[in-house]
């Protein structure tokens, strides 16, 4: 058996009023975390349900005022989640999703929910994917949890970093190593990873590296700009990209990229590039070689293609 395969796990989420935009709950089979996702149409029906009148932790979460294009997030904790949600649901008005965590049989303590708030807290302000609502960051190493509880909570973290993704909210997850400014990065963030490149008839290029399913467009890349083309889907994409200075004018008719950036797909990043819609796994080419990103992804990966 190959020890390191990884295992799939099973997320149910069940829609309660059976509208997908509407109060959901999820788990993990086999796991007791109880998770609630609302809206504020739905936010009355999320405080009132049983398991969320739980002790437990708690996620505000929509887009930053101070910060277009960005997620701004409140991490909370209480005896009480539906109470605590419910006094810092009033004194937000930017938030546009709520998120409560508890348990199926009561099983958090008050340290335990302390534990599990300061450490999100710590986690997502590492990870710099989102803007931290909360002014002190806890000290876990306050939190005198006994070893086996301290493992216990670290386990329902990692429990954690599965579901919030599912439910919409990508705050854990550590950036990519390619975001990372060189003097933080690791020996093993700095190993040789293969990188993609696209060379346009104009002289203008771009280099890209994935990880962990984004696709980084690294410094100094550049793009074409004032193409003409009338169909681009990620117009507005590239227009905030120039508002917020990643890109900026690099002489007539191309654009240079002043810092890395994280694109969700390869067409994402190539259409920017090209300043026209574009298929990202032909137009990406393995660096110094005429294979595709689309030829290279089925050698590595034995054709199992995840992405568009």
């Amino acid at each position: 058996m190959n020890e390191n395969r990884k295992f799939g796990r099973t997320i149910q989420l069940f829609l309660v009023d059976g509208d997908p935009i509407g109060l959901r709950k999820a788990s993990i089979h086999g796991w007791t975390g109880v998770l609630f996702v609302s809206g504020d149409a739905t936010f009355g029906e999320l405080t009132a349900r049983a398991e969320v009148d739980r002790t437990g932790v708690y996620i505000l979460s929509g887009p930053d005022p101070d910060k277009p294009g960005t997620t701004r997030v409140y991490i909370g904790s209480g005896n009480s989640v539906a109470e605590r949600i419910e006094q810092s649901a009033k004194k937000r008005s930017y938030w546009e999703t709520a998120i409560t965590v508890t348990t199926s049989d009561d099983d958090l303590s008050k340290g335990h929910a302390e534990y599990l708030e300061a450490r999100l807290i710590s986690l997502t302000s590492e990870a710099a994917r989102v803007s931290l609502d909360n002014a002190t960051q806890p000290d876990t190493e306050r939190r005198r949890l006994p070893e086996a509880d301290i493992a216990n909570m670290e386990q329902f973290l990692a429990n954690l970093k599965i579901v919030l993704p599912v439910v919409g909210l990508d705050m854990l997850k550590p950036q990519p190593s390619a975001l990372v400014p060189e003097s933080a990065q690791t020996k093993d963030q700095t190993e040789e990873k293969v990188q993609f490149e696209i060379r346009h008839g104009s002289g203008v290029n771009a280099t890209m590296m994935e990880e962990d399913g984004e696709f980084i467009i690294l410094k100094d890349s550049e793009a074409l700009t004032d193409t003409g083309y009338v169909q681009q889907n990620y117009i507005t994409l590239k227009s905030d990209l120039i508002s917020k200075e990643i890109l900026v004018p690099a002489g007539e008719g191309r654009l240079k990229f002043t810092k890395p950036y994280a694109f969700k797909s390869p067409s994402a990043a190539a259409a920017v590039v090209l300043d026209r819609n574009s298929n990202g796994r032909i137009e990406w080419k393995v660096k110094g070689s005429k294979q595709t990103y689309h030829d290279w992804q089925k050698s590595t990966q034995g054709g199992r293609s995840r992405l568009r």
